[in-house]
This record gives structure tokens, C-alpha cells and sequence, in this order.
């Protein structure tokens, strides 16, 4: 298997620190793509087009390389649900999951290119939450902790004390579906373990 240079379709500093721990050695490249929230799909084809999209963005700038454009929504019941546009959208959303379960998709895409050989995939995890209070939900936004985040939540920090459990990958919740992305830089013929430590090249970009 051929060392390969990996490029992140991201700016998440979330997904840095998560491709940072699987030893990849990356360069960031922001793709300019833009969502369209409003469009007809479900969960999986939304994530799945979305990623695929980013990722397609930046290997058009790219002779070489491989590229891996991640997005991720959450879902409740059968509506997707991106980042919330205002802490008044957040509560609103916080408050629908009280006592109930909600999903989290993220689609992934790798993209060789000099190939062009194309992977798309995606990864669902179910999220169980506690019954809270308006106190509690109103008190965590009030740290500014939801903001960026899908769902108004992040599984890692302090919204982790509202999730009673989860079905399925906890990484993929944070956006950044570990495994899922380790396979199919596998069958693109990526040896993650001929890498050494990230050297944060392209941070300067974001």
C-alpha cells in the first residue's frame, strides 16, 4: 500500500482532532460548497450528496491526493436537522429531543484524484436523551457549547450529561465516523499505520 497525501474537504476543528488521533497525516483544504438544506432527499441521500459534494469541490484543485468530504445531520422524527440558525432554534430543538430518541447520518466521501476512483458511504447512530428540564437546556446554551454543532448538541462536551446512551459509532455523532472512514481508506489502497504523527500542514488556512 502507497503512502498517500490525505486532504480534509473541512474546516471543523472537531474532525482535525478526530483524523488526528487515527495518525493521518493531512493537509486542510475548505471546500466552498455550498448545502441546500431545502432539498427533497432522505437522511442517508442528503448526507451522502452533501459529503460527495465537498469532496468533489476540492478534488477538482488537486492532481493528486486523497480527499475526504464528511457532513453529518441529525434527524427527528424524519425531519433533518442542521446546525441551529439561533440559540432560540436550539432550545426548540434541545426541548423536541427531551425523553426521546433521535438519529445522527453522516455521509462520507474519498475521493482519489488522480484516480478519480470515487467512495461513498455513510453511517447512522441512534441517540437516546435524558428528560430535561428548560433550566437545563436553556442553561447549556447559555455556554455557547451548541453553536456549529448539528442538532445544537455535541456528544463531547458538557450535552454529553443529557444522553442517556447511543446505537451505534460515538465518533460519528462528533461527525467524524472513525471506522467507517478507516475502511474505505483501506480500499483505496491507504496504509494508515505508514504515518507519522500530523505535522498540521494547511492550518493556517481555516
Amino acid at each position: 500500500m502507497a503512502k498517500q497525501k490525505i486532504i480534509l474537504a473541512t474546516t471543523s476543528p472537531r474532525r482535525h482532532g478526530l483524523a488526528q488521533t487515527m495518525g493521518l497525516d493531512f493537509e486542510i483544504v475548505p471546500s466552498s460548497y455550498e448545502e441546500d438544506m431545502t432539498q427533497k432527499m432522505n437522511p442517508r441521500e442528503m448526507v451522502m450528496a452533501f459529503s460527495y459534494g465537498k469532496a468533489l469541490d476540492v478534488s477538482k484543485k488537486h492532481k493528486e491526493g486523497i480527499v475526504i468530504g464528511v457532513d453529518t445531520i441529525c434527524v427527528f422524527k424524519g425531519k433533518n436537522l442542521g446546525k441551529p440558525s439561533s440559540d432560540k432554534d436550539a432550545f426548540k430543538m434541545l426541548k423536541s429531543f427531551s425523553g426521546k430518541k433521535q438519529y445522527v447520518y453522516s455521509g462520507v466521501c474519498l475521493i482519489d484524484c488522480k484516480t478519480g476512483k470515487t467512495i461513498k458511504d455513510y453511517e447512522v447512530t441512534e441517540v437516546y436523551f435524558k428528560k430535561m428540564s428548560d433550566n437545563e437546556i436553556k442553561s447549556y446554551i447559555n455556554t455557547g457549547e451548541h453553536k456549529d454543532k448539528a442538532g445544537g448538541y455535541g456528544i463531547q462536551d458538557l450535552s454529553s450529561i443529557f444522553i442517556k446512551k447511543i446505537n451505534g459509532c460515538y465518533f460519528n455523532v462528533m461527525g467524524f465516523p472513525i471506522y467507517n472512514i478507516y475502511k474505505n481508506l483501506t480500499k483505496l489502497g491507504v496504509d494508515i499505520f505508514q504515518y507519522e504523527r500530523w505535522s498540521g500542514v494547511g492550518i493556517d488556512k481555516v
